[in-house]
């Protein structure tokens, strides 16, 4: 996906993604040629909040962009007559006009987490014992939270940084999941493609983990990003 042509596609300069996004034009700039190797998950959840993309399709670059709000909003509202339109169009610039007068606050909580989930050499498992635990930041709908352990998952995600996932035996080519390899828990992309269907770390120091009939596989969930 070209992140430039999507920006322009919605009619935001280098500065106004910047200023969505906490930095300055110029690293803007970077990010559009593909230079994102040191972005922390913030700034990734933040760009991609600016673009109304998945954060998925900034960190795969041959991820495209597939029924997101906007093309849903541009979908329907086309089919609307033109007075209809203007309300669709007056309610999107009060929508746009609360969101830059709002300043978040960082919240801070407990959620319950589950045990760990491996983003390195499957050395934890995930366990049945939920433990309360601090948490800063907003919670997202889910079913349950694990914490990170390793590196294998970055930029996206840290060694020990708090994970939520939905409960799902099923995902999509893409998703980043939780996932039993040969009985230990793993955080890994799904890929299924040409090449065949295996778990995929971020981190390219890190081999792909094939899903055949030589390993025992499960999905467990989809994390929720």
């Amino acid at each position: 996906m070209r992140l430039k042509e999507r920006r322009e596609e919605l009619g935001l300069t280098l500065e106004e993604v910047g200023k969505l996004t906490g930095v300055g034009k110029s690293t803007v700039r970077k990010w559009e040629t593909g230079y994102i190797q040191n972005m922390g998950r913030d700034k990734i959840v933040a760009y991609a909040k600016a673009l109304r993309i998945n954060p998925m399709d900034i960190i795969d670059p041959e991820s495209v962009i597939s029924d997101s709000a906007i093309d849903k909003i541009v979908s329907v509202s086309s089919k609307l007559n033109e007075k209809r339109q203007n309300n669709v169009y007056n309610f999107a610039k009060q929508q746009y006009n609360e969101q830059k007068n709002v300043i978040p606050m960082p919240v801070k909580s407990e959620v319950s987490v589950c045990g760990a989930v491996s983003a390195g050499t499957g050395e934890y498992l995930l366990d049945n014992n939920p433990e309360l635990v601090p948490y800063e930041g907003v919670v997202p709908e889910h079913d349950y939270a694990v914490i990170v352990n390793g590196v294998s998952m970055r930029p996206l995600f840290e060694d020990k940084q708090i994970i939520f996932v939905k409960k799902t035996f099923e995902a999509r080519s893409g998703q980043v999941v939780i996932a039993y390899y040969d009985n230990q828990a793993y955080v890994k992309k799904y890929v299924n493609d040409e090449k065949g269907a295996r778990f995929v770390s971020l981190n390219k120091s890190y081999d792909d983990m094939p899903i055949d009939e030589t390993h025992e596989t499960q999905i467990i969930g989809v994390v929720v990003l």
